[in-house]
């Protein structure tokens, strides 16, 4: 696994690795964490060595914003940043991350089949992407929200204004995490171009949506409205998976969920063939 530092569109820090298949040429996946997600959690390192070995080249990032730093790439010390990100930042971030692979990787993978797959909020900024770049040819979704409206609850929208801040607790971590009201703002200023149902509606690309039917963060019922939505695509229910597959952080290799290993070797399975 090689790791890169590359510069975001407001220049920060976007840390990326990539797991190189042995096969010359061979398809590149880039996968997207979700919110308070990072590229190594959990099982995220022994998913992209599967990928690998499977003739798959595995690159997945952390989002400039997502309160980490490339020095410090395993806690979240950056709040300041992780209260200033929004939908456009991860959208931008996620073209960065495109550009940069067709500039300096390109005698590596085969950029005709360059695949994403996104994780959660992850899942939502990849399917944006893959409505609007043509350079996308396949998509997978992990647990998927189906639209970001339905997150932000309206009767609350006022104090969030008022205070200009509100805060979401992180269990694993302890930490309250800011997020101020700009995020609102970017969203309602970018409405229509933010639906995810508008783009799943514009999708034509080959779609997979993977999701437990045990979720209690994203319910199944968003899988199955990103289905409905997606005229190209397989929806695949995990039975008695949660939101992130049965799996935890930090994670032991030899404990890997079947859930999660089903996910996996579907979600090959469905970019190989």
């Amino acid at each position: 696994m090689k790791t890169f530092v590359i510069t975001s569109q407001r220049n920060k820090d976007i840390t990326l690795d990539i797991n190189f298949a042995k096969i010359k040429n061979s398809p590149l996946v880039i996968f997207s964490h979700g919110f308070k997600g990072f590229k190594d959690w959990g099982p995220f390192n022994t998913v992209s060595n599967i990928f690998a070995q499977s003739g798959l080249n595995f690159l997945k990032f952390n989002f400039s914003h997502n309160g980490f730093s490339s020095e410090n790439p395993h806690e979240f010390t950056d709040l300041e940043a992780f209260g200033n990100n929004n939908i456009t930042i991860e959208l931008e971030d996620l073209e960065s991350v495109i550009k940069w692979s067709c500039q300096n990787i390109a005698d590596k993978v085969d950029l005709k089949q360059i695949y994403l797959i996104g994780h959660s909020r992850g899942g939502g900024i990849s399917i944006l992407k893959a409505a609007t770049n043509s350079s996308i040819k396949k998509l997978a979704s992990w647990a998927s929200i189906s639209d970001f409206e339905k997150r932000i609850e309206n009767d609350k929208v006022n104090i969030w204004k008022k205070r200009g801040v509100v805060y979401v607790f992180n269990y694993r971590t302890n930490q309250q995490m800011p997020l101020y009201y700009q995020f609102y703002e970017d969203y309602v200023n970018n409405k229509f171009r933010f639906s995810i149902p508008n783009a799943c509606r514009r999708l034509t690309i080959p779609t997979l949506i993977v999701h437990g039917d045990n979720d209690q963060t994203v319910c199944i019922n968003e899988a199955e409205e990103l289905n409905k939505n997606i005229l190209n695509s397989i929806l695949l229910k995990i039975k008695n998976a949660d939101h992130v597959f049965n799996t935890k952080h930090p994670f032991n290799e030899k404990l890997m969920s079947n859930e999660m290993k089903k996910v996996i070797a579907e979600t090959i399975s469905f970019f190989k063939n």
